[in-house]
């Protein structure tokens, strides 16, 4: 079993930059790989980033890339996601996820609680 909470979410101005973490807690967490997903209001939930259990390989949707990076500390048992020149559209609640790591939401086995980014224009 994998507990998994985010942390790091609020207000901020477009062009800014804003981490968030997403600490797990289960001795197998570190063979998982991590997703990061956002559902903005009314929206569905999409994917946003993804890292392998090694760190050694990472995604990201084409709306994100190159403005945002994922990495992982396993020695910690976190994951972040760094958002630079973020944008509007950019505002949902982010949450993060273990398990098989892919782009799709049943790629993974357990979610966090989801941290919200609000980035105001």
């Amino acid at each position: 079993q994998v507990q998994l909470v985010e942390s790091g979410g609020g207000v901020v101005q477009a062009g800014g930059s804003l981490r968030i973490s997403c600490a797990a807690s289960g001795r197998t967490y570190r063979t998982y790989g991590v997703g990061w997903f956002r559902q903005a209001p009314g929206k569905e939930r999409e994917f946003v980033a993804a890292i392998s259990w090694s760190g050694g390989s990472t995604y990201y949707s084409d709306s994100v890339k190159g403005r945002f990076t994922i990495s992982r500390v396993n020695a910690k048992n976190t994951v972040y996601l760094q958002m630079n020149s973020l944008k509007a559209e950019d505002t949902a609640v982010y949450y993060c996820a273990a398990g098989r790591v892919g782009r799709r939401q049943d790629d993974y086995d357990f979610w966090g609680q989801g941290t919200q980014v609000t980035v105001s224009s």
